[in-house]
């Protein structure tokens, strides 16, 4: 019974994790699509996969419910909404969270660090 289970919950975790993976690699050009700049993948990875993975609870424990998984979801979405807000409102009201023109133009890598993250993919002939 112990290694029926064991292997139940392997393989569930194994076919779950490959399905937020595939979300992962889908839902990055979805989101270019909507014009959403999300440059490391960080909203798929974590958003995208985090809501498969909270939605899939439910598939493999009997005990939890999609309704409460996604009150849970919806309850996550609303703080992160709100203190996201909160956080970002103080930072621009303090040291601001724009780039200049002229660091934009360069590019923060250049401005901030003063080195090209990516030369060998850059044609700037911008002077540091």
């Amino acid at each position: 019974w112990f290694f029926q289970m064991v292997f139940v919950a392997t393989a569930a975790s194994i076919v779950s994790g490959a399905v937020g993976g595939a979300l992962v690699v889908f839902s990055i050009p979805l989101l270019d699509r909507f014009k959403i700049d999300d440059v490391v993948g960080a909203i798929s990875a974590h958003l995208v996969a985090g809501i498969w993975g909270t939605i899939a609870v439910p598939l493999t424990n009997p005990e939890t419910s999609f309704g409460i998984q996604l009150l849970g979801i919806g309850a996550i979405g609303g703080f992160v909404i709100i203190v996201s807000t909160a956080v970002w409102y103080a930072i621009k009201l303090t040291i601001g969270i724009r780039a200049s023109d002229e660091e934009e133009e360069i590019g923060l890598d250049r401005a901030e660090l003063g080195l090209e993250a990516y030369p060998e993919f850059s044609s700037s002939s911008h002077p540091i």
